[in-house]
């Protein structure tokens, strides 16, 4: 493969932990409209991991629930960080329960990845992946307490978040080790990410069983995570426009949107601007199981890319 068509890796991540909150700064914070409820999940050697359940009423009211991953690389990020907050309180006004969990950072402390040794990065993401199957089961183990309509868990995430999201469906639809501990018969409901990928060892991504329907968002200009894919022999990582031509390829419902000439921006502002979207998939595509298959060219002209790879990173 050129050079000139390799994403750097070890660029990519460092830069995603630059840009993963920038990315987000127009969000407007909302004042507080729910209560939150904070459990330990799993004890690790990294410590302990937290979840937060975030709903209004009364905590035991079962609900359809959003799963969130956050965003950062890998290195970094918080589960409770306040720029969510107007994506959870939204999802909380419109009767849906928000639980954001912790993962454990693999890459932190690691020597970042190189187009042609990607070990560390596969065991971040796996790692993360697990972290979010052990959240999963412990929502399912005590979702009578919690309120938790275990058949309508809906996964979520941002950059490294949306990438362990569409991991953790991608890994439960095709019954891998990583998903053994959850129940063979339980099924996310469906996946909304935000500039995410999947990385793979074995070619192109396929599903044994169908993929929960999922609402894809990113730019097309993003050279952080790749919007098409970034592939070395049967290696590859997988962007939203590689996995949509393989969902429309397989009649997999799905929504795109793809936004022209913008960067990793998409990783956070849907999360602000495009709310009545994010609603709109989650009543159609999961309450009521449209089958659509969906695709948005959008452009803002008067807007324009706000991140761009410092110059010190390119020379990595």
């Amino acid at each position: 493969m050129p050079n000139n068509k390799v994403y750097l890796l070890s660029t990519l991540f460092l830069a995603i932990l630059l840009c993963s909150i920038s990315s987000m700064g127009q969000i407007v914070l909302q004042d507080k409209k729910y209560h939150v409820e904070t459990r330990t999940f799993s004890q690790t050697d990294s410590g302990a991991l937290k979840l937060d359940v975030y709903y209004s009423g009364k905590i035991t009211d079962t609900k359809p629930t959003v799963l969130f991953v956050f965003g950062g690389g890998f290195v970094m990020g918080r589960r409770d960080s306040k720029l969510f907050d107007q994506y959870f309180n939204t999802l909380i006004a419109h009767n849906y329960k928000v639980v954001s969990v912790d993962y454990r950072l693999g890459l932190k402390g690691k020597k970042f990845p190189s187009p042609f040794n990607t070990s560390n990065l596969k065991a971040a993401i796996d790692t993360a992946t697990s972290d979010v199957f052990s959240a999963t089961d412990y929502l399912i183990r005590n979702a009578k307490e919690l309120g938790i309509d275990t058949a309508m868990i809906i996964l979520s995430g941002s950059s490294a978040g949306a990438i362990t999201a569409l991991h953790a469906d991608y890994n439960k639809r095709n019954a891998t080790a990583l998903s053994a501990k959850l129940p063979q018969r339980f099924q996310y409901k469906g996946v909304i990410s935000f500039a995410g990928a999947i990385l793979s060892y074995h070619g192109a991504p396929k599903y044994a069983t169908t993929p929960a329907p999922t609402m894809f968002f990113h730019g097309t200009a993003d050279k952080l995570v790749p919007y098409n894919k970034v592939r070395l022999l049967n290696r590859g990582f997988f962007g939203s426009k590689y996995l949509v031509r393989t969902f429309k390829k397989n009649g997999y419902p799905y929504y795109f949107q793809y936004v022209q000439d913008m960067g990793h921006e998409i990783a956070g502002s849907p999360m602000v601007e495009n709310l009545p979207d994010i609603l709109w998939f989650i009543e159609n595509y999961i309450i009521k199981k449209k089958h659509y298959f969906m695709e948005v060219n959008f452009k803002d002209a008067d807007k324009k890319t706000t991140f761009s790879i410092p110059p010190a990173l390119k020379k990595r």
